[in-house]
């Protein structure tokens, strides 16, 4: 689209309702024009292969096809296809002038009831979640089938679908997705199809290949303040990436939970889907089916990277969820492969023990028990409200201590009996608190892997001191306690457990391929 008809656009005087302002959101694939109470999304003429929009009449088709898919599941927010014209000002969405292209029209949903917004700030519940996996599944149960759309679900579609994907992100390769990285997930997916082939059989024998959504994840999903549910936005470009296995659909959601670093929701999705479908077979392929959609994610983020159109700041903030993606697609490998473990942090103040912490935690999808939030909720205190009180004293006096490492050991004993990985954010100094956690890990039979983090007194510094001005930081440490602890640290030693030491000065992928190494659960071959 020129960049006159885009300037005219972007005035109110275009558009047949009133409205006070018009503003432009891009994808790597559509212009969208926000006003006050409706959005006009305008096709790119773009040709990636898999999508090609770039004449007139391949437009106006698609967005025909796509007011005819979305009407399925948000019925009432897909309104008409609308022309734009050509005006003396450039264009608008009415007059008699000539048609220079087409658009969606739709209501425009509340921006603030999104769902990838709200999980953000907290604001989903478990009975939000069973309701939208309701929604989920009778669409599901009532969509198309058939002998062309079955052939969505084979292993040749499959195969291809992947080997498309590979062939277009080769270019990011060590831009978005590092080469070793990019390597693992094609070679685990192949060993993968090999060894699993009569699962995917299977599911077409049992009726699961439907004509689905296609891209069901919450940037995608609004919820209504009364309840009511929009699933908008599914793929209309190519049938082949809506044919396929219903795991393949709902594996997207539970992905972006997992993204959004709330895994347990996704957990409800998913048993209350299977309790509405009765598919209890879907869980052989999740896995499976979330590392197909998080290398798509990155490879769509790797794609908005590229376009020179969007600003910088967008750009940037593209390529860094692009590579946040693939890791999170190499994660996915990578835990099943975990054995039961209890993993402990240990380290002084300003180490970077949290960080290594949530970045393990965000790839192996395990849960953290923080020794900085717990301490606070013993006491009855927000974990962003700072009390920085003096070396063992106030809070972080023996007695509160004592009380917080007794519920660390309590609560990481109820994820082991889970059955669940667990690890334990804490300084964990004192070789003899250390010994508490090993003989939990000796009763249950697991791995205890503690990591000794460390990195030079400089850095640690300079962390402090920006740790103070963050508003959200649960932890009190500042440069005055480090110098305290060091005094009394006592360091791991290899009698405790498996020591893996950890220098935070390297990058954070440097870290977890470390840590991933030492537990030796870094391969990618067959599953």
């Amino acid at each position: 689209m020129e960049q006159r008809v885009i300037r005219a656009l972007l005035k109110p005087a275009a558009y047949p309702e009133t409205t006070g302002s018009v503003e432009l959101v891009q994808t790597h694939i559509s212009y969208i024009f926000l006003t006050d109470t409706h959005a006009y999304k305008v096709k790119k003429p773009v040709d990636f292969g898999f999508l090609n929009f770039t004449t007139l009449d391949r437009r106006r088709f698609y967005c025909d096809e796509e007011i005819r898919l979305n009407r399925r599941l948000a019925p009432d927010m897909y309104l008409d296809v609308v022309e734009i014209r050509e005006t003396n000002d450039g264009a608008a969405f009415f007059g008699s002038g000539r048609v220079i292209d087409y658009a969606v029209k739709m209501k425009r949903l509340p921006a603030g009831r999104m769902l990838d917004q709200l999980l953000d700030q907290g604001g989903v519940s478990a009975q939000d979640v069973r309701n939208i996996a309701g929604t989920v599944a009778r669409f599901h149960q009532h969509a198309e089938r058939s002998a062309e759309i079955n052939a969505g679900g084979t292993l040749a579609a499959i195969r291809f679908n992947w080997e498309e994907n590979f062939q277009q992100t080769e270019e990011f390769q060590d831009i978005t997705l590092r080469r070793q990285d990019f390597r693992c997930i094609r070679d685990w997916v192949i060993g993968f199809t090999e060894l699993h082939a009569p699962l995917f059989e299977q599911r077409i024998a049992d009726g699961f290949i439907r004509d689905g959504d296609g891209d069901l994840h919450t940037e995608n999903i609004c919820l209504g303040e009364t309840g009511e549910i929009w699933i908008f936005d599914c793929i209309e470009f190519n049938p082949r990436f809506r044919y396929g296995d219903t795991a393949a659909d709902i594996a997207f959601l539970l992905m972006d939970f997992d993204y959004h670093g709330r895994p347990k929701l996704g957990t409800v999705f998913l048993d209350t889907y299977i309790a509405a479908t009765g598919d209890t077979s879907i869980t052989q392929l999740l896995d499976f089916y979330k590392i197909y959609r998080s290398f798509i994610r990155g490879k769509v983020e790797s794609l908005r990277f590229k376009d020179g159109q969007l600003d910088e700041e967008a750009r940037q903030r593209a390529q860094l969820n692009a590579m946040h993606h693939f890791r999170l697609c190499r994660g996915y490998i990578a835990r099943r492969q975990l054995p039961l473990s209890l993993i402990l942090t240990c380290g002084l103040t300003g180490t970077g023990k949290s960080s290594v912490a949530r970045r393990l935690a965000f790839e192996l999808g395990l849960e953290i028990i923080s020794s900085d939030v717990l301490r606070k909720k013993l006491v009855g205190i927000a974990p962003s409200t700072p009390c920085p009180a003096g070396y063992n004293e106030g809070i972080y006096g023996r007695e509160i201590t004592g009380r917080t490492y007794d519920e660390l050991l309590l609560t990481a004993e109820e994820a082991l009996t889970a059955g669940q990985s667990v690890i334990v954010d804490a300084t964990m100094w004192q070789r003899a608190v250390r010994h508490r956690f090993s003989d939990l890990a000796y009763r249950h039979g697991t791995a205890l892997r503690i990591l000794h983090i460390q990195c030079p007194e400089e850095l640690v510094r300079k962390r402090l001191e920006a740790r103070i001005a963050d508003p959200d930081e649960p932890s009190d440490g500042r440069w005055e306690i480090y110098l305290r602890q060091r005094e009394d640290f006592e360091p791991p030693t290899a009698d405790e457990g498996d020591i893996i030491a950890i220098d935070t000065s390297a990058t954070a992928d440097e870290n977890i391929d470390a840590v991933l190494t030492a537990m030796g659960i870094a391969s990618c071959g067959r599953d």
